[in-house]
């Protein structure tokens, strides 16, 4: 019986054992899993954080990139606009060489032009080389020249990014320049000498990127573009110094010349004033004998004898006109002639004028019309000298005016003168005889002309008389259509 109990109590004891570990194993999975689960988390975290900090340093590095590509953009602000305004070439390369190029992210440049002449490349610009380094290169690159003519060629912008495929050339390029990395821009002015821009850097943890391929390519056009300015500007500017010195010269050639023509224009004057003079003794002689014999006071005269003094004494008059014209014209232009300037009522003297011209008018049936601006201001002129010039140009039109035609005489102020025009029906000038209307002696080839005779002298001097009153003259015309003879004079304030 005890030993029942004894048996009975192992087994209960083993069966609260085997409850008891089967509890713990139970619990030790639970806390397997929650040990699982934090360890996935852990990992999980840790992958987060190796994400975190490659965000970090990417983010940093494209920070720096973009500090790096602000800056450039600063520089090549700052340079670009101080290049442009420089108008001598030799400036430009010193400009560039005097800023502080490393701001562009390089320690080294290069500037070549290529000379046609010398075929070669001379360099023009360095930064970041000794004198002795600058001597080593330019023979190299000359021995490459044909890689560097293909590139200004291309017109592209190269660097050592840009070349894998050519790892041959990169390391020359490299080798010749003293660089780790680089880039090559050409520069390509419209006219003159071209070439190519070089930068690089020597530091292995910069690395080259395609924001520095179009820093320079910007940069190399800006060059491009102020070589062109510079060499457009000196072109002007010699061609300027040139034209001035020949406009100088020309200047002092047609200065000769007017003094020349002054003295033979004065030489003129003065001799026809002198001849004006001489041959108004014997006229006035001619004319008063004439006149002598034609009264009969010396006898009687044979009718045939009277028509013959009577030519003579009309010719006589002719003369005298022709010789007063003269003496007016050589006083009016050698200054001597005294103008009597007043102010006049223009309607005064048009209508004085009119009056002596009206006669004639109505022995043709011509029809005489006056147009006078109703608020004309008065002028400043010697009245008899303009009644000269109404008188004159209106006679000139009734004469070239046929039967039962029109004249009109107008008048109104414009741009602070006053402009009168004086127009007919007649027959009109030809337009190559409008440009000698006003000279000496000049008449036109017409009809008229050719049977009515006159000296020529009278337009002459109209436009003598008008420019003393410091006015213009000129005409207009049409052949069988008419003419206008227009003149100004200034307005007395």
């Amino acid at each position: 019986m005890a030993n029942l109990f004894t048996i009975l109590s192992l087994a209960i004891a083993i069966v609260s054992l085997a409850i008891v570990l089967m509890l713990k194993i139970n619990k030790m999975k639970k806390l397997q899993a929650i040990v699982d689960k934090l360890k996935k988390s852990l990992e999980e975290m840790d992958e987060q954080a190796k994400l975190i900090v490659r965000t970090d340093i990417e983010l940093n590095k494209t920070h720096e990139e973009l500090d790096k590509k602000i800056t450039g953009l600063y520089a090549l602000q700052r340079l670009s606009r101080i290049i442009s305004t420089t108008m001598e070439e030799s400036q430009i390369f010193k400009i560039i060489e005097s800023t502080s190029f490393e701001d562009l992210g390089f320690e080294k440049a290069f500037a070549l032009l290529w000379d046609a002449q010398e075929n070669n490349f001379i360099p023009h610009l360095s930064i970041g080389y000794l004198h002795g380094e600058i001597e080593a290169i330019k023979p190299q690159v000359n021995s490459d020249r044909d890689i560097y003519l293909d590139l200004i060629k291309a017109g592209k912008t190269f660097s050592s990014i840009s070349v894998p495929h050519n790892a041959a050339l990169r390391e020359r390029i490299n080798h010749i320049f003293k660089v780790n990395s680089f880039v090559i821009s050409p520069v390509l002015p419209k006219e003159g000498n071209k070439g190519f821009f070089f930068v690089g850097t020597e530091n292995t943890d910069i690395a080259i990127t395609e924001g520095d391929e179009e820093l320079l390519t910007i940069l190399s056009n800006q060059l491009g573009q102020a070589l062109e300015n510079a060499r457009l500007f000196e072109k002007t500017w010699h061609a300027q110094q040139g034209l001035e010195k020949k406009v100088e010269e020309r200047t002092r050639e047609l200065t000769l010349v007017l003094e020349e023509v002054k003295k033979i224009s004065k030489r003129k004057t003065d001799f026809i004033s002198s001849v004006s003079h001489e041959l108004r003794t014997p006229l006035t002689s001619i004319k008063g004998y004439a006149s002598i014999l034609i009264e009969e006071k010396l006898g009687h005269l044979p009718e045939a004898a009277k028509e013959r003094l009577e030519k003579i004494n009309r010719h006589s008059d002719e003369l005298v006109h022709m010789v007063n014209e003269l003496l007016d014209i050589a006083r009016i232009e050698s200054g001597r002639a005294v103008m009597k300037m007043e102010e006049q009522e223009l309607k005064t003297v048009i209508s004085n004028a009119a009056d002596l011209i009206l006669i004639q008018c109505k022995n043709k049936n011509i029809e005489l019309i006056t147009n006078i601006q109703k608020d004309i201001p008065r002028v400043l002129a010697d009245r008899v000298q303009l009644e000269r010039v109404f008188i004159n140009l209106l006679g000139n039109a009734v004469k070239f005016t046929p039967e039962n035609g029109k004249i009109t005489i107008k008048a109104h102020t414009e741009d602070n003168v006053i402009q009168v025009d004086i127009s007919d029906t007649g027959i009109g000038i030809p337009p190559e005889s409008l440009s000698m209307l006003f000279e000496e002696f000049y008449r036109v080839d017409n009809p008229i002309n050719q049977q009515v005779k006159g000296t020529g002298l009278g337009l002459s001097l109209v436009k003598h008389i008008i420019e003393a009153h410091k006015g213009k003259i000129w005409a207009e015309s049409k052949t069988g259509k008419g003419s206008t003879f227009s003149f100004t004079l200034p307005i007395n304030e």
